[in-house]
């Protein structure tokens, strides 16, 4: 099988290594299978699609909305790393899934609205299929209606006419969408577990997205309500578009 890639950037090891572990545990894959480049350390390169099944971005501290002048260099070369890697994805419909980060990284380049209107604390929140998103493969497994964890501080407010949306939720209206046939992105974080979210919210704590005395409340929103189905879109993803 081709290895599938994994694009990261986030820049503390803990989180880093943590969401790795987490997209191989949720794909199935084994490390030789799931190939990570950590684009917050250093270029992208060239990427050959052909090498590939299929590719993923996870989420990380960078948003798209920010002003130009906020931007570190990193990001700026980032965005533009990941701008030029949706050219061809998009134009040959190649294999792609965004979570989080990865959902402003599409929507930016099919020219969504992305700003802060939508953003959501992290917690657990519902989401409901669509009558598109009942039809998807990636979805038909889940429920119309299901838990996902999320912390955002931005989202889509309008979605380019070239996305199918798939998924949404009563805060923030689009949860997941998909350009073409195979080009997908989620707001929420199907690649999560409590321990999981539990780690960033450990580490991301003074990052703003949430105030300095409310840790716990925090810890303790993501544990409102069990989340078991979202794991599951990310090993369809895999199970989908494997490529001998």
């Amino acid at each position: 099988m081709k290895p599938f890639l994994l694009l990261a950037t986030r820049a503390e090891d803990v989180p880093a290594d943590d969401e790795y572990a987490l997209f191989l545990r949720f794909t199935g894959l084994e490390p030789r299978q799931l190939v990570r480049r950590r684009l917050e350390a250093e270029p992208l390169g060239e990427i050959d699609l052909d090498d590939w099944s299929g590719i993923f971005v996870g989420g990380g501290p960078f948003n798209a909305s920010d002003a130009p002048e906020r931007k570190s260099a990193v990001q700026h070369r980032v965005e533009r790393e990941i701008s030029g890697l949706l050219d061809e994805v998009v134009a040959r419909d190649f294999p792609f899934f965004g979570a989080c980060y990865g959902i402003g990284t599409v929507g930016a380049h099919q020219g969504a609205v992305i700003d802060s209107t939508y953003r959501e604390p992290i917690s657990v929140v519902e989401v409901s299929r669509t009558a598109a998103g009942a039809s998807d493969p990636l979805l038909a497994g889940l429920p119309d209606v299901f838990t996902a964890f999320v912390g955002h501080k931005e989202a889509i407010t309008v979605l380019p006419p070239s996305a199918t949306l798939l998924a949404c939720g009563a805060a923030c209206p689009v949860q997941m969408f998909r350009v073409g046939r195979n080009v997908y992105a989620t707001q929420f974080h199907p690649e999560l577990d409590v321990d999981g979210i539990s780690t960033r919210i450990r580490v991301y704590a003074g990052h703003g997205y949430f105030a300095a005395d409310e840790l716990e409340l925090t810890l303790g929103a993501v544990r409102r309500a069990p989340v078991t189905h979202t794991g599951t879109i990310l090993r369809t993803f895999v199970e989908r578009y494997a490529r001998p």
